[in-house]
């Protein structure tokens, strides 16, 4: 097979949560320039339509499907309705994620760690679980879980986040190992410092900046696009060998020392 034609995902259906804008979005038009039917999906139903007008002008196959991840009567909603529109589920990208406290560890409260947990590692773990049957299926398919180096490595102030970064990490390997008899591939991707609103409390600081583009080998950070290249790779057939893997793309911020 050409290499090119490896990263063709034509017949193929996505989700990708937390799509109406960021990385989720990024990676939503890299699948769909690629041939594949992508659902756009967030909370906001009105960000979901508009990202699938954009693709429709842009030719691109893409519906919109809101989903609180949080909830979940949303994500079985979510799970239903694209099977009924698309015929089934190839691809699940879990980029949807939340960060309500950016502090010490000590001053979080219980509601916000119960939060953190049941969107950043309850909802993917519980999505990927009800896209299984529709994947074995269609005899295998992709999930793409969205990590951290925060997962990889501590910094300050993002203690429950970190953690819950951590735990996808190995939820990740634990479904790879798990799934691989079904044709199914898992993998995570570990985003640095990515330009987008999520990280802004970051790159807005200059302090933070300076320091950063000091201490990175490449002196920047990431924009979404390049995750999306990473995506790509791990949704297509030019990674078919690859899963239980963590891809770090992170400017290189953990060889950094």
């Amino acid at each position: 097979m050409p290499i090119k034609e490896k990263f063709n995902l034509e017949n193929k259906v996505a989700i990708i949560t937390g799509s109406s804008k960021g990385i989720g979005k990024a990676i939503a038009r890299a699948f769909a320039e690629s041939g594949a039917t992508v659902v756009i999906s967030s909370r906001n139903k009105e960000a979901c339509e508009e990202v699938v007008k954009e693709f429709y002008k842009d030719g691109l196959k893409s519906i919109a499907i809101a989903c609180h991840v949080g909830d979940s009567k949303s994500r079985q909603l979510l799970i239903e309705e694209t099977i009924a529109s698309c015929g089934g589920i190839d691809i699940l990208v879990n980029n949807a994620a939340t960060n309500p406290v950016y502090g010490p560890i000590e001053d979080a409260s219980s509601e916000a760690f119960d939060q953190i947990m049941n969107i950043n590692v309850k909802a993917p773990w519980d999505l990927a679980n009800k896209c299984l049957k529709s994947m074995q299926s269609r005899d295998g398919g992709s999930v793409i879980n969205i990590s951290s180096i925060e997962g990889e490595q501590p910094g300050f102030g993002l203690g429950l986040y970190s953690t819950s970064k951590a735990a996808i990490s190995m939820l990740t390997k634990n479904q790879a190992k798990e799934w691989g008899r079904h044709g199914i591939r898992v993998n995570a991707i570990c985003p640095g410092l990515i330009q987008t609103k999520f990280s802004s409390v970051l790159w807005k600081d200059d302090n933070v900046m300076k320091h950063i583009n000091k201490k990175l080998p490449l002196a920047r950070m990431g924009q979404v696009d390049e995750i999306a290249s990473v995506a790509l790779l791990l949704a297509s057939n030019a990674g078919s060998y690859i899963t239980g893997s963590l891809f770090t793309a992170d400017g290189g911020y953990l060889i950094s020392g």
